[in-house]
């Protein structure tokens, strides 16, 4: 018996076997971000004054854009979600209002997506509580190209009736 046509089925085999595997479909652009802040009230533009009853005012938020994009891939529209958490405020403050607003860590910007609360949806009775809401418009929608190409140029913050320009704020850091 010949061993040749034993060898050519075994190579046949081996060279089915190490054939390259097909290149990883590319993936298209992202459609969800996520961005956190670290809130403090110490980062208000202006300051709160070091007597001001809320000055121990801190907490965290995470805010997820999620984007619809056409075929090119261009955004298209987008929402934004929030949970946010507090701690440190005095006993019964109320969040009155939340924003993603226009500026540095040194600046006080315009209002560019407006999170505010229902009345009464954000009580803190032992100065801590949360607020979770889904489903804030993004509009104009550049508003989402500018906050994920330079998310440091934006910030979050809270507002009480103590602190009606700002009790809390943290800028935007994109999450990997």
């Amino acid at each position: 018996m010949s061993r040749f046509p034993l060898l050519a089925v075994v190579l046949g085999l081996l060279a089915t076997g190490c054939g390259s595997d097909p290149a990883p479909t590319p993936a298209g652009p992202a459609n969800t971000f996520v961005f956190t802040a670290a809130l403090s009230a110490v980062n208000e533009v202006p300051a709160l004054a070091a007597t001001n009853a809320e000055i121990g005012g801190r907490g965290t938020a995470t805010l997820t854009m999620h984007v619809t994009r056409d075929a090119a891939g261009a955004i298209t529209a987008g929402t934004i979600d929030v949970l946010a958490t507090f701690n440190g405020f005095p006993p019964g403050t109320i969040i009155t209002a939340a924003h993603i607003h226009t500026g540095n860590s040194t600046t006080a910007g315009g209002v560019l997506v407006p999170m505010v609360p229902a009345a009464g949806e954000v009580t803190m009775p032992n100065g801590s509580g949360s607020y979770v809401h889904s489903g804030f418009g993004i509009t104009p929608i550049d508003t989402a190209n500018q906050i994920i190409a330079n998310p440091a140029n934006f910030y979050f913050n809270v507002h009480t009736p103590t602190n009606p320009g700002g009790a809390a704020r943290g800028q935007l850091t994109l999450v990997p």
